[in-house]
């Protein structure tokens, strides 16, 4: 997989800020958001001209780097796919994708909707716009390998996996697909190659994972990132249920189990329709501090902040998990 390397960095002022030796900032500022769907309503609107991250615009772009979850698939071609619900995207979304977002992972169950043809038409697009992807592949191999950014002399690597049917969007060794995490030994070796073989300061597993709208994660998830955590991962973030899930810490390192949805039409209820937008510091120690953002997604799937709801949120050496009011 061709390694990405992003040098250019957005300003996030800081009381204090950690200097390495030669005088470089180390510290980083990231943003995640939870699933991002800009087929039907929101890729009506896109369109029109409308801007539907708008809202969140000032929040995303405080930060040096911003990824998302891509819950479709941008094509032309291909045949949906046989199940309930199937995505598929104009072309003429990357734009208005590239200039709020890094990086999108594209492990989730709505990536192969319409083939893997299709799939593979999203990663030639992808790659033409200039916007990096992660969480999947032309083959199994650049489906699991991490994209790497470095930003302020840390050098970071986020991988994306999909642990929920249909199995058949999984990439093998000659097609493509996304990185499945059904095989956790797998998921664990890519977590130890991003430190030994791809030298990463930073490690964040981005999960798709989970049953739709349940509350809380299974005890099988828990357990999950909490191994991933023994492996090296400086925090675990996750996605897919359309609800969010809950946070917590486990060896000071924080897991936020699912962020819900950022922009997805098709919701009416409170808990659909409330997601989080994660914000994270980094240091060469790991995780600094970490706070979600609310957003309200109103009847178009568009999210607005919620600037007075309280969020969880952390910072490093507190085992505890607060809860933070948003701001604007």
């Amino acid at each position: 997989m061709k390694r990405l390397i992003l040098t250019c960095a957005l300003a996030w002022p800081l009381a204090t800020m950690a200097q390495s030796a030669t005088g470089i900032r180390e510290e980083v500022s990231i943003v995640f958001v939870g699933d991002v769907m800009v087929a039907e309503t929101p890729g009506q609107l896109i369109a029109s001209g409308v801007d539907p991250f708008l809202p969140f615009q000032s929040i995303l772009q405080s930060h040096d780097i911003r990824i998302g979850n891509l819950e479709c698939v941008v094509a032309t071609g291909g045949k949906a796919e046989t199940k309930p619900y199937t995505f598929r995207a104009d072309p003429a979304v990357l734009p208005v994708l590239l200039r709020h977002f890094d990086a999108m992972s594209l492990a989730n169950n709505h990536s192969g909707d319409f083939g893997k043809a299709a799939f593979a038409e999203q990663l030639g697009l992808m790659k033409q716009a200039g916007l990096p992807y992660f969480g999947g592949g032309l083959d199994a191999t650049e489906a699991h390998a991490p994209w790497i950014v470095e930003r302020n002399g840390l050098r970071i690597a986020l991988l994306g996996y999909l642990e929920y049917k249909p199995r058949s969007f999984e990439a093998d060794a000659h097609r493509p697909g996304v990185a499945w995490s059904g095989e956790d030994d797998r998921v664990i070796e890519d977590i130890i190659a991003a430190r030994t073989v791809h030298h990463a300061d930073i490690v964040i597993p981005y999960m798709h994972w989970g049953w739709e709208e349940e509350a809380q994660p299974s005890p099988r998830l828990r357990a999950f990132a909490r191994r991933m955590i023994d492996a090296g991962a400086d925090m675990v973030v996750g996605g897919h249920p359309h609800v969010t899930q809950g946070a917590e810490t486990y060896k000071g390192k924080p897991i936020v189990f699912s962020l819900g949805n950022f922009l997805f039409n098709g919701f009416d209820t409170e808990a659909t329709t409330t997601g989080w937008v994660l914000s994270v510091k980094l240091s060469r120690e790991g995780v600094r501090e970490w706070r979600t953002h609310v957003a309200r997604l109103d009847a178009n799937g568009v999210p607005h902040p919620a600037i007075d709801a309280t969020s969880p949120c952390g910072v490093a050496g507190d085992p505890a998990v607060r809860q933070c009011k948003g701001t604007p």
